[in-house]
Parts: structure tokens; sequence; C-alpha cells
């Protein structure tokens, strides 16, 4: 047997309800009943080969995200300077 160690790890009580939902998925859709070590095998499996793609696909559309808004930073926050005195037009001196 292959241990693989996981990057992507839950937290005890998101796990809990991980493999309960493991359980109950499997009992409705494939009309069979798993005890917890088949239910913890098969998410630890999920987390390990699949988790990582969804995970990067995420980060990869974070990325996206932040860069469209980055890029129209000046549009959308400049400031017009020394608003105070309104422009005028330069006079020519006599």
């Amino acid at each position: 047997m292959i241990i693989v160690a996981m990057a992507i790890t839950l937290a005890p009580d998101v796990r809990k309800q991980a493999l309960a939902s493991i359980k109950q998925y499997v009992s409705v859709n494939l009309e069979q009943d798993i005890g917890d070590l088949q239910a913890t095998l098969l998410l630890d499996f999920v987390l390990a080969e699949i988790a990582p793609s969804v995970y990067n696909r995420a980060i990869q559309d974070a990325q996206r995200y932040f860069q469209d808004r980055a890029s129209d930073l000046e549009g959308v926050c400049f400031e017009r300077e020394f608003p105070y005195w309104p422009a005028q037009r330069s006079k020519p001196r006599s």
C-alpha cells in the first residue's frame, strides 16, 4: 500500500461531515452500505488525487479576478489632483 502525503486537509468537523456524506451517497446512489474505513479511504483518495485540480483552478480564477481588477486601478481609483482652484486658461501677459 502506498501512502501519499495530502497537501489538502480538512478540519476535523468538516472531515466528519464529509465522511457521513460519502457514506450516505454510496447508500442512496449505489445501494450499498460502507463502513468508516471504506469512506475514509475514498475521502483520502479524493483529497490526494482530485482536490488539487479543483484547488489549482480556484487559485487561477482568483488570480485572474484580481489581475483584472488591478489592471483597471487607475480608472477606478483616480482622483484629480489640486481640485480646489478651478483650472484657468493662461492669459497672455502684456
